[in-house]
Formats: C-alpha cells, structure tokens, sequence
C-alpha cells in the first residue's frame, strides 16, 4: 500500500488468475474485479470473493444483480435458462459440464469456459440418442437419465404415462427423467412353447377325461398383443382349454380314442383364428396324453382283454376246423388208395425206429411185402 492510497482511506486488494471479486459499496454493486491489485475504498464498501475453480456463480446477490447491474452480469457470467419443455447441455470446452433441466437457469464465470450450449426440446420425445447418452456417461451427468434393455430375441413396448406408444429393437435406449414415467414391456418374439396340463373334460357319453396340451407359438405383432391382452400368454392357455373342451366334449370316449389326430385339428384350427386377432401366430398343437380314470382304465383293460379272447377263440377254431378238414381229406385219400395207407404205416414204424433199441414186425418183412404186392393186384 502506498503513501497515497493510505491517505485517501484506500486499501488494496490481490486477486489471482482464479479469482475474481464482486464489490459492494454502500449495498449497492459497484464492479467486479478480475486477476491484479486493486485499490479498494475503506468505508462502506463490502468484498465477495468468488474462487473459479468452482465455476457456477453461487450468490443470494444473483438476482438482484440481474436486474440491477446487467452489465456486469452480462460482461462477467453467462446464463442458461431453459423453457418449459426444453433441456440445455452446458459444454465447457467441448465436454458437457451441466445438464440443465427444463423450468431453470444457472450462471458460470464467462472466463472459466470456453462455454457452449446444446438445446433440447422435448415436444419432440423424450428419448436420448445413445450417442448423447454416451458423452453424459463419461461426465458422470446421468442422474436426469433412465435406461432399458431389450435383449436379443425381443422388442420393448414403450409407454408413456401409462400410455403405449412405440416399439423398441433389442439394444440399450435411454430417456429423460423429468416428470415423465417411462415403462417398458419386453415381449418375446421366438418360437415357444407352450403346456397345458391336466385338462378335465366330460365327453358325450360322461366319461371323465384328463388332458395334456401342447402349442408352439410366437408374437408377430407385439404393439397389438400387449394392447389387446393383458396377458396374451394366459389367452392362449384359455383358447385352448375351450376349445379343446368344446371340441372333445362333443364326442364319446370311442370316438376320442379313435381318432385324436382328427380332433385336434378342429380344436387347433379354433385356436389359431383366435389367436390371429391378438397378433399370435400358433404353430403346432398336440394333444400329447389322454388320461382315464383308474376304475375306467380297468373297465378297457376288460374290454380290450375280452376282445382280444374272442379274437382268438375265433382264429383257434378256425384253425382247428382246417386241420379237421385236411384230417378228413387225407383219410379219403387213403380210403381209396390203400398203399398210401401202407406207406404211412412204413413211415410211422420208420420214425418209431429211430426212437426205441429194438423194433419187433410180427408179420415179417417178407410179409409185409407180400401184402403189398396183394395190394397192388
């Protein structure tokens, strides 16, 4: 301090590269003072220091400030002030510093930028582009962000408030989190499968039956599955407890047993138009297991075994009358040509010989070939 300044009740302030200092002179401001060695008045004169190293202007003087000095407020800060529907990204030197989001404003010193601003409006949606997504992540600026995933094989219903809106592919999409509730749906759209178990089912002639199920199925359109079903999954199991019940209930027990391949035709064609109207594509349908009743089971296992018992009651006796007939047959043949009665007996006496040590002719060999002869003549 110099001889001067100290006669004139002055005192001298230092300000270095990161600071600057907002000066009050009986309440009311007078400047901002940057880097260097000022000479500041005694009396009635108040001092704010301000260090940039935090570069917002933090003060319950910036309003009034505003309105009284905008001079100073213009030469010395820069302001970013948002609408209703709008989101400003503060950059400071090429890399986002703030998010500004929609309803207010924020000063920074103008010397610690180089400053830029990105305006966004929301009217237009409320979905962040990955790549901004991306550049707020390595800022560490996500607190105004939500996220959600869709994996491969599957495609988000988005709505908004309540309200669906559109479809999202598999990836990662971001949106803002201002007052908006975002909700997402993952619907998938592969091939599954889907079971039906235990099924019962009382037939035309009242007998109880238990069924098991089988359906393939995919979403070819997710928007009108989730608009049309709350649970589009729970209405395929419905259409096809109906219809097959509908359909099998309409037969007796024979005619189910008889032919399944047929009913479940019918039944899976009921099931696949239905299906059609809440965007499901149905492929194959199978009616895997029909399941009796024990005490039933045992009245078919009689059934089956009486069936089979007759059948062959009816196959031996057939068999017996054919070897009766060709008995029949061979004793005409023999009545009428007595030599071949001759040779069976030389047969049998053949095939008795092969058996037993020793074999006794009472007639003789040389009988039995005259008798022969006798025959013959």
């Amino acid at each position: 301090m110099t001889l001067i300044d100290f006669m004139m009740g002055r005192r001298m302030l230092t300000l270095t590269e990161t600071e600057r200092a907002l000066v009050m002179r009986k309440g009311r401001f007078d400047t901002i003072l940057g880097p260097g060695r000022h000479g500041i008045a005694r009396r009635n004169t108040d001092i704010l220091r301000f260090d940039m190293s935090e570069p917002h202007f933090k003060s319950d003087y910036i309003d009034a400030l505003v309105k009284t000095r905008p001079d100073l407020a213009h030469a010395y800060l820069t302001e970013v002030r948002t609408g209703t529907d709008e989101v400003a990204i503060l950059n400071r030197d090429g890399r986002a510093f703030e998010v500004v989001t929609p309803d207010q404003r924020t000063f920074v010193w103008t010397d610690a930028g180089p400053w830029t601003v990105d305006r966004i409006d929301l009217t237009e949606g409320h979905e962040v582009p990955v790549a901004l997504a991306q550049r707020l992540m390595r800022s560490g600026l996500t607190r105004a962000l939500t996220s959600t995933e869709v994996s491969a094989g599957h495609v988000g219903i988005l709505s908004i408030d309540g309200v669906v809106t559109r479809q999202l592919p598999s990836g990662t999409h971001w949106f803002w989190m201002l007052g908006r509730k975002h909700g997402v749906k993952l619907v998938d759209t592969r091939w599954q499968a889907h079971e039906v178990s235990g099924q019962e089912i009382l037939t035309r002639d009242r007998v109880s039956l238990r069924v098991n199920l089988s359906a393939d199925y995919r979403v070819t359109d997710p928007m009108r599955a989730v608009a049309e079903a709350r649970d589009f999954v729970g209405a395929l199991h419905l259409s096809l407890q109906l219809a097959f019940r509908k359909t099998l209930g309409a037969l007796t027990l024979d005619e189910v047993l008889a032919d399944k391949v047929s009913v479940s035709a019918d039944a899976a064609a009921q099931v696949r138009t239905d299906m059609a109207a809440l965007g499901i594509e149905v492929g194959e349908i199978a009616l895997k297991d029909v399941i009796l009743p024990g005490e039933m089971r045992d009245i078919l296992n009689q059934v089956v075994a009486a069936q089979k018992e007759a059948e062959a009651n009816v196959i031996r006796r057939r068999e017996e009358t054919n070897a009766t007939r060709s008995l029949l047959n061979t004793a005409k043949v023999m009545a009428e040509h007595p030599v071949m009665l001759r040779l069976k007996e030389l047969e049998a006496l053949e095939t008795i010989a092969g058996k037993v040590e020793r074999l006794t002719v009472h007639n003789g060999a040389e009988g039995l070939m005259r008798d022969i002869v006798r025959l013959q003549d």
